[in-house]
């Protein structure tokens, strides 16, 4: 089937399950194309593939620009859905349509077990997710026919069979692109948005620097959210395809994914399920397989995520980095959270499609001009934020030439000041104890999917404790991950250190709050720190989500613990916890503050 498409800018819609050390410098100002009006057709194609063991179908929509043809071929971009959405939903279409407007051969497909595709979701496995996609490159490449014998000659080619193709998507459809470049070194370039380093960190976190094989705290909203829609697939898209069903027990999945879900919603870690569920969760994702990924990688992350926070896509960048693969990344504004209010002014709107006029958009059109269609362009900087307290649409990023490091210090007193100098140390102790219950609130997960107002975070008394800064003095920028080194005394906990269950360790969530002069206190981005702490008689280390915030002069900085959070697992019996402080033994918050 073929439909002429009229000349008109797509609407996008953002994908829901879609200074020390660093040199700033003015934000980038990358020339902006003249709006995209070129004209396409599309042909909707099947392709069956092997995939898993399984023989499946894939789904597809072939885009082809006007005037693009075997005398004057074009690169091609590759893409797919968010988790729960197929190739005919509004972001991933709106891929194929904005791209082939732009003069790319744009092939657009729903992801396995997603829409019409057959086979199992295996949460973007590059074995079977990475592999399917690597059959439609054979295609773009010529060196396979669609099911209805549809050959393409129209793609530049870097050798026989090898097409000169990117990937663009966000979430489910980011993560692919890695797994897919991990088993195919056809990929010239990949723009991988608002994803994942490590499902077992994503969906299990443990912020403990070091925590080795000690698993976290579960985020139990996102994850049972997304598995109730996989689990639906059937339902949401009927179908008889036999090979999209498993089993009555794990309908639509992988075995090994239902049973990482149900070791999770079990509140229980035995050593042996936990050994293979952070085993499993690490297979699937690009933290054991980054090795492999040699494609020029932009990588786009969302500052309002708690799914996928911006530490993702930093340990990403920085293995990428290490290893030599051609890497940028850019902190934008939008994520999984805070879905009511959409992107904000001049950000990529992926609901308008305006490319040329965002400065993500123009970063995107400017890395696969330069990877793709081999042009010398500017393509940024290593590393770009959203400053969310900049008024004017054109200046809200600023640059970087590295991630910016830990440059400020301020310590926990006994009397619960935050203090930046420990000669100010008080000495004393405090004490807190949880409750059978949640007592502490810092997001409900899925109110923005859901189209739903979101209390406030707070914390209960007697249930968390807090060190508060003296108002700055001046405005301060933080933008990175804050790091606090604690130490705490908690005798139950200490008497279940041992157990065979790594769910008898002690919990513990770490935030950072701004306080306004007149008491008011925003928890930033609604961001908590999960903490299984490793070992409760050492001093250990956390690492707190990354931000981009701006502290204003007259705020002060509160920093808390708390033991408990309402969108996640927490503590198995009552373990009171005391934080004691002494100028030369206390516990230390650093952030990375910049200028």
């Amino acid at each position: 089937m073929e439909v002429s498409v009229s000349r008109r800018v797509p609407r996008f819609r953002a994908p829901l399950a879609l200074l020390l050390g660093a040199a700033l410098t003015a934000p980038l100002a990358l020339p902006a194309p003249a709006a995209a009006t070129g004209r396409f057709t599309v042909t909707a194609l099947r392709f069956t593939v092997q995939a898993g063991g399984r023989s499946c179908t894939v789904d597809a929509d072939l885009y082809r620009p006007a005037g693009v043809d075997r005398a004057h071929p074009a690169p091609a971009v590759l893409a797919t859905n968010g988790f729960g959405g197929s190739k005919s939903d509004g972001s991933t279409d709106a891929i194929g349509k904005a791209f082939a407007q732009r003069g790319y051969v744009s092939l657009v497909y729903s992801g396995l077990g997603f829409g019409r595709s057959g086979c199992l979701i295996s949460l973007d496995d590059p074995g079977i997710d990475g592999a399917a996609a690597s059959q439609l490159i054979d295609f773009l490449g010529g060196r396979r026919t669609a099911d209805d014998g549809t050959r393409t000659d129209f793609v530049t080619l870097d050798t026989p069979g090898d097409p000169r193709v990117g990937m663009v998507g966000g979430s489910y459809g980011g993560a692919i692109q890695l797994a897919t470049a991990a088993v195919d070194r056809r990929l010239d370039a990949l723009v991988p948005m608002i994803t994942w380093n490590d499902l077992a960190y994503s969906l299990d976190p443990n912020n403990a620097v070091g925590g080795g094989g000690v698993p976290g705290a579960f985020k139990w909203q996102w994850a049972n959210a997304f598995y109730l829609i996989g689990e639906g697939q059937p339902l949401l898209e009927p179908s008889l395809d036999p090979s999209r069903v498993n089993s009555l027990a794990c309908l639509h999945f992988v075995t090994k994914a239902c049973r990482t879900v149900r070791t999770l919603n079990s509140g229980r870690y035995p050593a042996k399920e936990t050994a293979e569920l952070l085993a499993y969760a690490h297979s699937v994702s690009p933290v054991s397989y980054l090795s492999r990924v040699k494609a020029p990688t932009l990588l786009v992350q969302g500052q309002a995520d708690s799914l996928f926070n911006l530490n993702e896509a930093t340990a990403t960048y920085k293995t990428l980095k290490a290893q030599g693969t051609p890497t940028k990344m850019i902190w934008q504004s939008w994520g999984h959270s805070g879905g009511l209010t959409g992107p904000a002014a001049g950000e990529l709107d992926l609901d308008r499609g305006n490319l040329e006029t965002s400065y993500v958009g123009r970063r995107i059109l400017a890395w696969f001009d330069r990877h793709l269609r081999e042009n010398d362009v500017d393509t940024g900087p290593a590393f770009a934020y959203y400053r969310d307290w900049i008024t004017d649409p054109d200046s809200t990023y600023a640059t970087a030439d590295r991630v910016p490091a830990l440059s400020r210090t301020f310590y926990l007193s006994g009397d619960g000041k935050l203090v930046d100098n420990r000669a100010k140390v008080a000495r004393g102790s405090r004490t807190y104890t949880n409750w059978p219950v949640s007592t502490s609130h810092s997001e409900s997960s899925l109110s923005g999917m859901l189209g739903m107002p979101d209390p406030a975070p707070y914390d209960t008394k007697g249930t968390y404790l807090g060190w508060t800064s003296e108002p700055l003095a001046r405005t301060t920028d933080v933008v990175g991950a804050p790091r606090a080194t604690l130490k705490v005394v908690s005798p139950k906990a200490e008497r279940t250190q041992h157990s065979q269950d790594a769910a008898d360790k002690l919990v513990l969530f770490a935030k950072l709050y701004d306080v306004a002069p007149d008491g008011t206190q925003t928890l930033v981005r609604r961001l908590v720190a999960p903490v299984r702490v490793p070992d409760v008689t050492q001093r250990f280390t956390v690492t707190l989500p990354g931000i981009v915030h701006r502290y204003d002069k007259g705020h002060r900085l509160r920093f808390v613990i708390a033991a408990s959070d309402d969108a996640y697992f927490g503590n198995r019996g009552i373990k009171p916890v005391t934080v004691v402080s002494a100028p030369g033994d206390t516990g230390v918050l650093r952030l990375p503050v910049i200028g």
